[in-house]
């Protein structure tokens, strides 16, 4: 593809999920769409494996965010956009899990939108349940929960304040609590538990890289979760998990075939 040449035919963007970690969990769907784009805007979260399947010729950008590094803004992913789809090109944005799961797709879609720019969404298995799944972790299970909220740790609107009034609430409601981007603030995730009664014997799951081969997994209690993840030196990404289904692991461990049992584990 010559960069410096503009396309007669109008541009589109396509919003993809890639899945919450191993290449093999992407969509067929979102698959094709790599297949076919003339320019890729990548996150870190999104496996570079999936990179592979692109014309020789396409165009990868990365615009990874990592917590606490080097970062591109939200506003120079959107202006990237849209410039490249104005120039007549197929773009995909290739997000880790899902795009609208505190993934910011639905605020690329709507600035795109604003601007006459076709949209296409294809949403993506999300680490929110899949990363649980993966550790052996039912979100829910007959006769322990029929519920589960998927919370943020991190908000670009929102102060640590606001966020944990909100975790207290949440915690109050039952059911399981499923965090993401919750490593940086799992103290405060915890106070705020205790504060809305939360039993500190309730079991917790600490999961870095869900999914994939280097999936590490702490269990641990309300109690003891800080001081283990501490312990482990634990970095992002990684998906915390409270609730009684957490106790489920073990016998739905047992069931798996063994190179996924064999994915670390520690018990504290």
């Amino acid at each position: 593809m010559d960069r410096n040449t503009t396309k007669s035919q109008p541009g589109k963007v396509a919003l993809v999920g890639g899945g919450p970690g191993d290449p093999e969990l992407i969509t067929i769907k979102a698959d094709r769409m790599l297949r076919r784009a003339d320019v890729v805007l990548y996150d870190h979260l999104a496996d570079e494996r999936l990179l592979e399947v692109c014309r020789e010729d396409a165009r990868l950008i990365d615009v990874g965010k990592i917590p606490g590094e080097k970062r591109t803004s939200q506003s120079v992913i959107n202006g990237l956009l849209a410039k490249e789809a104005a120039q007549g090109f197929f773009v995909v944005r290739l997000k880790g899990g899902d795009p609208f799961v505190f993934g910011r797709g639905g605020e690329e879609a709507i600035y795109l939108r604003e601007r006459g720019i076709e949209v296409e969404i294809v949403p993506g298995i999300s680490s929110s349940i899949s990363a649980p799944a993966a550790a052996g972790i039912p979100v829910t299970h007959r006769g322990v929960t029929t519920h589960f909220s998927v919370i943020t740790g991190m908000s670009g609107t929102e102060s640590k304040e606001e966020l944990a009034r909100r975790w207290t609430e949440l915690a109050r409601a039952g059911g399981t609590l499923v965090f993401l981007m919750g490593v940086g603030r799992l103290e405060l995730i915890v106070e705020s538990l205790r504060k809305a009664g939360v039993d500190g014997a309730t079991p917790a799951a600490m999961i870095r890289r869900g999914t994939t081969e280097d999936q590490q997994t702490i269990q641990a209690t309300v109690d003891t979760i800080v001081d283990a993840v501490r312990a482990a030196e634990l970095r992002p990404p990684a998906t915390l998990i409270v609730g009684d289904v957490v106790a489920l692991r073990g016998a739905i461990m047992e069931c798996v075939d063994p190179p996924q049992r064999s994915r670390r584990t520690q018990r504290v």
